[in-house]
């Protein structure tokens, strides 16, 4: 039988979750609501498994920032405050061998005075510090704003790896999440031994006391209860129509799906399917080793392009009564699996040059369709999950208060 709601989710990762409770919270009957899902748990790339006695995160290292109020009121209301610890974060890049706090550009005074008179002077010669005009080549966009020695020790080869393809294909509009260098803090930290500057995201942040961080959205999911449809594969989508698998039609279809997956599944206008091959993405694959390591960290980050990984997660430091830690590879680069591999096809959306021109093709003309992207694939960005609710929150009012559906 045809199942007819009002909003179709395709997708049951922290995005399509959180959407499908904030369409509920805000008063959308339980009837006007679907969301369906291929994996047999929802959690998406957040979801975890049991190894070793204790959970991994199997889409990679995934914590809860606590900057977002309206994302914690959401997910408290599954997994209470209570079930969560919280830590002051504890980053590392391991330079040389010599694990240096992150970001690097704030700790230079953890190396030697000969490496801090170096970084320093690579510093004061930046680009950026120096005035000079803004280079396109993501190469040299990197150099400019950090200055050759962090570029060439730390930032440039750890991209090589993460994306393990030619660095020019990638864009520059994306790299205003990277700091503003300054001089003048380095200098500060290296005089009085201590980090100067901005921190990164996940200053502090929550990991559940007992479980891993997938289990607030299996918890998220069960909620839903008929309203999710786990282990359903979208195979077909009738764009016109806005019918999935001859099965479930909407009004309004919320995709979470990548893009590129698209034409596979659905007749898609050949501009806007060559706008969908455009896009290119990574896979990951996470493995565990149960050896303990000595660092404090929570998470590691490795550059070095002789070692297949790019970042090392400390299960023991930030999940209790555990041991070892699992890694994150560029599918690319894996050599054989050991104990446990999980590997996520789609972990990374990648930003090419021309991405945000071919996205933006991609969902205006969906929006004719009475169709939105949403989340990291929707989007086609890299979201942290509490990015990716604090967007379904906003997508949710959108929605509600627009008569058409439409946001």
């Amino acid at each position: 039988m045809m199942s007819r709601v009002r909003f179709l989710i395709l997708g049951a990762g922290p995005t399509g979750l959180a959407l499908a409770h904030s369409l509920l919270q805000r008063g959308v009957p339980r009837r006007d609501v679907l969301v369906i899902e291929s994996e047999a748990v929802s959690g998406g790339l957040c979801r975890s498994a049991m190894v070793d006695g204790r959970p991994i995160d199997i889409g990679g290292g995934h914590f809860l920032d606590v900057r977002k109020q309206e994302v914690l009121d959401l997910l408290f209301h599954f997994m209470p405050a209570s079930e969560w610890d919280i830590y002051r974060r504890v980053a590392k890049i391991n330079l040389s061998g010599q694990e240096i706090d992150h970001p690097l550009e704030s700790n230079l005074w953890q190396l030697s005075k000969q490496n801090q008179a170096d970084y320093l002077e690579s510093i004061a010669r930046a680009g950026c510090v120096a005035g000079s005009p803004m280079p396109e080549s993501f190469e040299e966009w990197v150099r400019w704003r950090l200055g050759e020695r962090i570029a060439q020790d730390y930032m440039l080869p750890y991209n090589r790896k993460i994306w393990s393809m030619a660095l020019d294909r990638l864009g520059t509009y994306w790299l205003h999440k990277l700091p503003d260098v300054s001089f003048r803090d380095a200098l500060r930290s290296c005089l009085e031994g201590k980090p100067y500057g901005t921190l990164p995201a996940h200053g502090s942040f929550m990991y559940p006391k007992t479980h891993g961080y997938g289990e607030v959205w299996r918890r998220m999911g069960v909620a839903l209860g008929d309203r999710l449809i786990t282990g359903c594969q979208v195979n077909h989508i009738d764009v016109t129509r806005r019918t999935v698998n001859g099965r479930f039609t909407a009004d309004t279809v919320i995709s979470t799906i990548p893009w590129s997956e698209w034409p596979r599944m659905a007749d898609i206008p050949d501009e806007i399917a060559d706008r969908m091959a455009e896009l290119v993405h990574v896979g990951i694959d996470v493995d565990y080793c149960s050896d303990n390591l000595s660092s404090r960290a929570h998470w590691i980050y490795e550059p070095c392009e002789q070692v297949p990984h790019h970042r090392i997660l400390v299960r023991h430091n930030f999940c209790p009564g555990s041991r070892g830690y699992w890694t994150e590879t560029n599918a690319l680069r894996s050599g054989p699996a050991g104990i446990f591999r999980h590997r996520n096809e789609f972990a990374y959306p990648v930003n090419t040059r021309g991405k945000p021109e071919a996205v933006s093709a991609i969902l205006a003309w969906a929006a004719t369709q009475r169709i939105i992207g949403a989340g990291r694939w929707g989007k086609w960005e890299h979201m942290n999950s509490d990015v990716a609710v604090a967007e379904s929150i906003r997508l949710a009012g959108d929605l509600v208060e627009n008569k058409d559906g439409l946001p």
